[in-house]
C-alpha cells in the first residue's frame, strides 16, 4: 500500500482536487491519503491556515467585525469548491459550523490557536472524502483521533507519543480509500496540537511508518527537487534520486521542497519516499532512500540558508582551559539560545547562531555573561552571514571537493569567513557574508554541474 500526501497548492480548487482524485484512482495501492488546508489559487491569492490565523487574532482582539469577516472568507472558500465539484451533501453545513464554532472556544487554552490552525486540514478532508465517494471512490474521513495520531501536548511543536504507531497499523484492516488531515494530532486530553509550520508532511510520513507503506508519495507543484534553488540557478539540474541524509542536509541548508522533520518517521521504518508533481503525475520525480544506487557526481545539491550571526569567542591557551566550552554553552542555554554549528581553532571558537535569536536584550546579556565568566581577551558578534552547503554522500570517495569550491569562490573574488565540515563528510558549509549569498551559490553550481 502507498501513503499520499497532497499539499496545499494541490487542493488549492476544485480543479486541482479533480486532479487529486485522478491520481488516486489510477493506482489502487494508493489507498491512504493525507490532505492539507487549500492553499493559494495564484500569487495575490490567500492561503487558507493564513486566513485562519487572521481569525484566531481578531477573536483574541474581540473585533467582531473581523471575526464574521474571516469566517464568511473562510466558509465561501470551501462553498466555493464544493459548489464547483458539483456536491449536494451536507457536508458544507458541517464545515461552516466548525468554522463559526471556532469562535466560542476558550482564549486561555493553549490549544486553541492550534484549533484555529488544524480547522483548515480537517474540513478540507472532510470536503475530499465527499468528493471521492460522490465520485464513485469509497472513501473514509479519518480524524487523527481515529487514525491512532497520539501526541505530546507541545503546542505548535507536537511530538508522537511512543505506542502511536501500535494504533495507527490497525488502518491496514479498514478496505475504503482513507482521507487523513495532516497537520495535527491529539492529546491525551483530547485536545488538538499542532505538528511545526508544514506538518502535513509529517502527519503522512508517521502514517507511512505506521502501516509500514511500500512508498510514502508526496505530491507538491514541482517535479521534483533540483540540485540548486531554481531562483537563484537558471535550469539547475534535476536529482532522481537521494538518500534520507542527503535530503535532511538539503532541507535544513534552505531546500523548502519538504519539511525537515517530516523525513524522520519514514527514515526510520526504511520507507521510501518520492516528491511528485500533482500537475505532471507522470514525472517519476525525485525518490529519496535510505541507500541509493546511483553513483555520479560527488555532490547532488547545493543549499543556501542566511539570517545568521557569529559569536566570536577567543582567549589565548583556550585549549588548555578545561571545561572552557561547556561553560559557552551552558551560557546560551541559560539564555535560550540555538546554536547551530561550532568551527573552532586553537586559541578561539565561533558559534554561528540564527540572528532572530540574537535580539539586543540576548546579545547584551550575552555578551556580558561570557566576560564575567570566562575573562575571554575577545568576545563580540558579527552579523550577516550566509550558508552554503554542499552536499553529497559520495564526496568522501572523492579528493578535492572542497577544493574545487573554495577555487570557485576565489575566482569571483568571494572570501570565506568560515568552513565547518563534519566526520561523516555528507556535507560542507562555507560561511560567507549575506550579500554575497547568490554569487557564492552560482560560482560553487558551476564548480560541480556545468
Amino acid at each position: 500500500m502507498k501513503v499520499a500526501k497532497f499539499g496545499g497548492s494541490s487542493l488549492a480548487s476544485a480543479s486541482q482536487i479533480k486532479k487529486v482524485f485522478d491520481i488516486v484512482q489510477a493506482d489502487k495501492q494508493r489507498k491512504f491519503i493525507v490532505v492539507s488546508a487549500p492553499g493559494k489559487r495564484s500569487g495575490a491569492d490567500t492561503k487558507v491556515t493564513d486566513a485562519l490565523i487572521a481569525y484566531y487574532k481578531a477573536y483574541k482582539s474581540d473585533d467582531e467585525k473581523g471575526i464574521h469577516y474571516y469566517q464568511n472568507c473562510i466558509i465561501e472558500r470551501f462553498r466555493e469548491i464544493y459548489d464547483e465539484l458539483g456536491l449536494k451533501s451536507p457536508v458544507i453545513n458541517q464545515i461552516a459550523e466548525n468554522i463559526n464554532h471556532l469562535a466560542q472556544l476558550d482564549l486561555d487554552n493553549v490549544f486553541t490557536y492550534d484549533t484555529f490552525l488544524a480547522a483548515g486540514e480537517n474540513n478540507n478532508a472532510k470536503l475530499v472524502a465527499d468528493f471521492f465517494n460522490h465520485s464513485g471512490l469509497p472513501s473514509r474521513y479519518v480524524h487523527p483521533s481515529d487514525a491512532g495520531i497520539m501526541v505530546s501536548s507541545d503546542p505548535g511543536n507536537a511530538r508522537l507519543l511512543g505506542g502511536a504507531y501500535e494504533h495507527i497499523k490497525y488502518l491496514n484492516e479498514l478496505e475504503e480509500t482513507l482521507i487523513i488531515p495532516g497537520f495535527f494530532g491529539i492529546t491525551k486530553e483530547g485536545e488538538v496540537c499542532t505538528f511545526s509550520r508544514g506538518g502535513s508532511d509529517i502527519t503522512g510520513s508517521i502514517i507511512a511508518a505506521g502501516v509500514r507503506a511500500e512508498l510514502y508519495e508526496n505530491f507538491t507543484d514541482v517535479n521534483g527537487i533540483f540540485a540548486a534553488h531554481p531562483g537563484i540557478v537558471k535550469n539547475p539540474a534535476y536529482i532522481s534520486e537521494l538518500t534520507y541524509r542527503e535530503m535532511r542536509e538539503l532541507a535544513y541548508s534552505g531546500f523548502s521542497v519538504l519539511h525537515d522533520e517530516a523525513l524522520v518517521p519514514a527514515y526510520r521504518a526504511h520507507v521510501p519516499l518520492v516528491i511528485k508533481n500533482t500537475n505532471n503525475p507522470d514525472h517519476p520525480g525525485t525518490k529519496i532512500v535510505v541507500q541509493r544506487e546511483t553513483k555520479g557526481s560527488p555532490v547532488v545539491g547545493i543549499a543556501s540558508s542566511s539570517a545568521f550571526s557569529s559569536l566570536y569567542v577567543s582567549k589565548y591557551l583556550m585549549n588548555r582551559e578545561v571545561g572552557f566550552g561547556r561553560k559557552v554553552l551552558s551560557v546560551l542555554e541559560n539564555l535560550g539560545v540555538r546554536f547551530e554549528h561550532m568551527p573552532t581553532g586553537i586559541d578561539d571558537m565561533s558559534i554561528i547562531i540564527r540572528s532572530r535569536y540574537l535580539t539586543q536584550p540576548i546579545s547584551k546579556a550575552l555578551i556580558s555573561n561570557l566576560t564575567e565568566s570566562l575573562h575571554p581577551d575577545e568576545v563580540y558578534i558579527d552579523r550577516d552571514f550566509s550558508i552554503i552547503t554542499i552536499v553529497g554522500e559520495d564526496m568522501k570517495e572523492h579528493v578535492g571537493v572542497t577544493a574545487r569550491a573554495t577555487a570557485a569562490l576565489s575566482k569571483q573574488g568571494i572570501s570565506i569567513a568560515m568552513l565547518s565540515q563534519g566526520s561523516s563528510e555528507v556535507s560542507v558549509m562555507f560561511i560567507v557574508k549575506e550579500k554575497y549569498e547568490k554569487e557564492a551559490l552560482k560560482a560553487i553550481y558551476s564548480a560541480f554541474f556545468d
